[in-house]
């Protein structure tokens, strides 16, 4: 991310990045397009490889005195988050299934457990434990291959920003841009359902939208698209791989920048890479050593960013946040993302795995609120810590080994039951 000045005339508000939201542009194609020329028969060669199948998922019905730490958990630190996915989930109609397939059942199966958590609110931790013990069923989450499951950590970047470019601040964050096309594939094929496509039009076709490198260099600039000017490139970056941050002006005033789409391109793990080439030690590696291998060698720390041609535009976001995928403000501990062609968003979980970088238990309830490019799989997630440098001491170092436990509404398990 090369600096880049201009005139401050042409300068209007600000850059930040990062988390999801989709922009349809109105195209209009030409009328008159040249046919394309035929393409040659393909050479018979050997079959191609078929990928085999993903494991499956599968939920085992158990108790609460299976849950490893149960009685241990302070459960009323994860109410803020419970009862904000309730009132997410109560917003829609009674018919409306949660989770792929109805996995989670309907709204209307969360209704009487939510109004328990509510009223749960106003006594102490027995009571409210009581209340979910009352009110849900614990299943654990396996794959039918028996893997182990997987667990990172995310934050909220702090970075320092300004709404004019200056000698200091010249790295924009993107709104989205009005040539940037979504096509919901599904609108072509029900055999596409779920799937969609991200570019541009380029006379009279849709072609993939410009890749980190060609924006970086400044094709967007001049079409009026910065949000929020940022003083580093690096922190610029992170912000995109996060989802959200917040953005401190030297004014002392604050303002918090979300995802608000994508370009559509592939995630690259430059973390992956720069362990592979010997630049960072495997037993090192971390958010933090990754960030500052990108500072200390910003030529080619600017060629590895580049690798990774996914590019995040922003929103500013007022309020309280951020925002994860399910609607609702991440509560720091106790916001999961998670794989919701899989599971359903707005569930809670009991989470079992060791604090990042070691073998201590940790253990909590916690409550499915986002997704994420990297977290696919039936026992993958990806804990929210938290704003600032404590969240990313945290979230940096996690990548530990568990597994967790759906809970479901007892109606939702008992037709479970009745139909296995």
């Amino acid at each position: 991310m090369a600096p880049r000045s201009r005139p401050a005339d042409l300068l209007r508000g600000a850059w930040l990045a990062v988390a999801p939201v989709f922009l349809l542009a109105a195209v209009s194609l030409a009328a008159c397009e040249r046919a394309p020329e035929p393409a040659p028969e393909p050479t018979p060669g050997p079959a191609p490889e078929v990928a085999p199948a993903p494991p499956a998922l599968t939920l085992t019905r158990v108790t609460y005195a299976d849950l490893p730490g149960w009685s241990e958990d302070r459960l009323s630190e994860a109410l803020p988050a419970l009862l904000s996915s309730c009132a997410k989930l109560g917003a829609g109609p009674d018919d409306r299934a949660v989770g792929p397939d109805a996995l989670g059942g309907t709204i209307a199966d969360w209704r009487a457990p939510c109004e328990s958590l509510r009223a749960a609110a106003f006594g102490d931790e027995a009571q409210l434990r009581t209340a979910i013990e009352n009110a849900f069923v614990p299943l654990r989450v396996d794959v039918s291959d028996g893997g182990e499951g997987t667990f990172t950590g995310y934050y909220e970047p702090e970075l320092r920003g300004a709404r004019r470019a200056n000698a200091t601040y010249r790295w924009p964050l993107y709104l989205v841009p009005d040539d940037l096309v979504t096509v919901d594939l599904e609108r072509f094929s029900s055999e596409l359902a779920g799937k969609s496509v991200v570019g541009r039009v380029e006379t009279g076709r849709l072609v993939p939208y410009h890749d980190r490198a060609a924006i970086d260099e400044g094709v967007l600039e001049g079409r009026d698209l910065e949000l929020i000017w940022l003083d580093d490139p690096v922190d610029a970056f992170f912000l995109h791989i996060q989802g959200s941050g917040k953005v401190l002006f030297e004014d002392g005033s604050v303002t918090r920048v979300g995802y608000a789409g994508s370009n559509g391109l592939k995630f690259y793990a430059i973390g992956r890479a720069l362990i592979d080439e010997g630049k960072v030690p495997r037993n090192k590696a971390s958010m933090q050593s990754i960030r500052d291998w990108l500072r200390a060698n910003p030529g080619a720390g600017r060629e590895v960013m580049q690798r990774n041609g996914r590019y995040i535009f922003f929103r500013e976001i007022t309020g309280d946040g951020p925002i994860g995928a399910q609607g609702v403000a991440l509560t720091a501990g106790r916001s999961m993302a998670i794989d919701r062609s899989l599971l359903p968003l707005g569930a809670p979980f009991w989470l079992d795995t060791t604090w990042p970088g070691s073998d201590r238990p940790l253990r909590r309830l916690v409550v499915a609120q986002d997704v994420g490019s990297a977290i696919k799989g039936a026992v993958r997630g990806d804990l929210f810590w938290g704003a600032g440098e404590a969240a990313l001491e945290q979230a940096g170092r996690m990548k530990q080994k568990g597994s967790y436990y759906l809970l479901l509404p007892k109606a939702v398990a008992e037709r479970r039951d009745s139909t296995s």
